[in-house]
């Protein structure tokens, strides 16, 4: 089973959380105070939900789209959203049972979000979506470099350097398996999930290096991302959900931390999604 829940808005204590990370991070240049190491326990936790969330990923009988499946004054309100150009957003959780899946000294992060765009075809969509070399081009500053390793048919193998900054700074080496699948003649869908993440230390320098997977500073050990394309309306719908894995909140810090910790994964797909729309409208010259 699968719940939406409401988030407010972003941390209004955000010099305070910068005054935490300087404090804690030592010398300049030097490594975080929040180091943390994934665990075995966090890794099977992980799978586990994900394991739970594609056991119902479209519901029998329900519509395809995740907006379409909402209540008739909600899905008014999300669909004037994405008429006027917004992204709509929302927080997910899978439940087990009833109950939460833990996963000791980790966070599980999950979120959907869609984007409509007028006038563009579910071709047009799926080209700009699978052109991973020149991804680096079109959702810079997050994406440092792209580059296909291996296609076979609808399979990709992908490498993506991601650039992640919000009060301290992150840069992310990452491998990717996505699929994709076409279902009819408006609609598709791709899921993807990394096969490798490491963090990188001083890139860009001589003195670049990869950390050893799973022992860095946490900012994210694992990602599954699922896709969903629908062409109607005079345009097309873009759905993702994303599910990721990151190192727990340092303990006594939650209230400052907790909400800038929590904000990165759902800022990171507003600005994918708020970023394909503009791409393929101005490459469309819509």
């Amino acid at each position: 089973m699968r719940i939406i829940r409401e988030v407010g808005g972003r941390s209004r204590l955000v010099m305070m959380v910068s005054a935490v990370w300087v404090m804690c991070s030592g010398l300049a240049g030097a490594p975080t105070a929040f180091a943390s190491d994934l665990t075995p326990e966090a890794a099977r936790a992980f799978d586990h939900y994900i394991r739970a969330t594609e056991a119902n990923a479209i519901p029998a009988g329900k519509p395809f789209l995740e907006v379409d499946r909402l209540a008739d004054g909600a899905r008014g309100e999300a669909l004037a959203e994405l008429r006027d150009g917004k992204v709509w957003i929302e927080k997910l959780e899978t439940l087990d049972g009833g109950g939460k899946i833990a996963a000791p000294g980790a966070l599980i992060h999950h979120w959907t979000a869609t984007v409509f765009i007028p006038g563009v075809t579910l071709a047009q969509t799926l080209a700009l979506e699978q052109d991973y070399n020149a991804h680096a081009k079109y959702f810079q500053p997050d994406v440092m470099a792209s580059k296909i390793l291996h296609r076979n048919g609808e399979d990709f193998e992908i490498y993506l350097r991601f650039h992640k900054q919000k009060v301290v700074s992150a840069v992310l080496d990452t491998t990717h398996s996505v699929h994709y699948q076409l279902l009819g003649a408006t609609r598709a869908a791709s899921e993807s999930h990394t096969t490798r993440i490491q963090e990188v230390q001083d890139a860009g320098t001589a003195r670049e290096r990869l950390e050893p997977e799973g022992q860095d500073d946490g900012f994210l050990w694992r990602m599954n991302t699922y896709w969903k394309f629908e062409e109607k309306d005079g345009g097309t719908y873009v759905e993702s959900e994303s599910i990721s894995l990151t190192r727990d909140i340092p303990a006594g810090l939650g209230w400052i931390v907790g909400p800038f910790i929590d904000g990165i994964p759902r800022e990171s797909l507003t600005l994918t999604l708020g970023t394909t729309r503009a791409v393929l409208l101005r490459e469309l010259g819509r």
